[in-house]
């Protein structure tokens, strides 16, 4: 893959140009989030394209889409994602985990009739989902600025560079040489997902005091689970309440 090809994506360019044009905002709270200005003007963006265009677009998919076939749908790209787990789980080491991810692509492919059964979940063949930012943050490399992508949401400098070679190695991308395919897909995946949400959205509206922290936090919390599969390592104030109390400062 040409190195650079990736930065000719409008979207990718315009990500660029409005990071660095935020990149010398003022003091912020939290060290994780140093682009908050940013990134709380692309979430309230997010937002309202959301509620405008996309929410009642994904609305209108769940009320025509039988619920087979509306699962059938997420089956499939479930099953497309498979390859990105094989190659990801191989580059962690993972390897009866990858194995079993190639399982599930074959069993699916073909008894699952391309994915749209997931026949191997019902033989108790686990989905080990793995990715690009999980491997990087699985070799060392931190997780960088969190950041808000336009219509994409939640992401890190990590997951950003990662989410490029998710998209270069995705069978979407390769299996096909036209643009109207691949971006018809696109848009598939990304309403039929929507529409999956719709309750977790809810819940986010009535319980959230600030959604933006919230979904910053739940975000971060979630891709450090990815990472260490499930068993993250204790954070220094996790550690210091860990600590037994010296005998001066046991109560009397």
């Amino acid at each position: 893959m040409n190195r650079m090809s990736w930065w000719r994506h409008p979207v990718w360019g315009a990500v660029v140009l409005l990071l660095a044009g935020c990149a010398t905002t003022g003091e912020y709270a939290d060290p994780r989030d140093p682009l908050e200005d940013f990134n709380r003007a692309m979430f309230s963006f997010n937002d309202g394209l959301d509620r405008a265009i996309i929410k009642p677009l994904a609305k209108g998919y769940q009320w025509i889409m039988p619920d087979p076939l509306d699962r059938g749908v997420t089956n499939f790209f479930a099953n497309l994602s498979e390859v990105n787990s094989i190659i990801n789980n191989a580059l962690q080491f993972k390897l009866k985990r990858a194995a079993g991810s190639a399982g599930r692509l074959a069993i699916n492919s073909t008894i699952g009739i391309l994915g749209f059964i997931d026949v191997a979940s019902d033989m108790d063949l686990p989905r080990y989902r793995e990715d690009f930012g999980q491997t990087f943050g699985a070799w060392g490399i931190g997780t960088g600025p969190y950041l808000v992508l336009p219509l994409l949401g939640p992401s890190s400098g990590r997951d950003l560079v990662g989410l490029v070679l998710d998209w270069n190695v995705a069978p979407v991308k390769w299996a096909t040489d036209s643009d109207a395919v691949q971006y018809g897909l696109l848009a598939l995946w990304f309403i039929d997902r929507r529409a999956d949400l719709l309750g977790a959205s809810r819940i986010l509206e009535q319980a959230a005091l600030d959604p933006y922290a919230f979904m910053r936090d739940a975000y971060l919390q979630k891709r450090l689970n990815d990472v260490y599969d499930g068993n993250p390592p204790l954070d220094e104030f996790d550690q210091e309440l860990e600590q037994p109390l010296d005998s001066d400062d046991t109560l009397n």
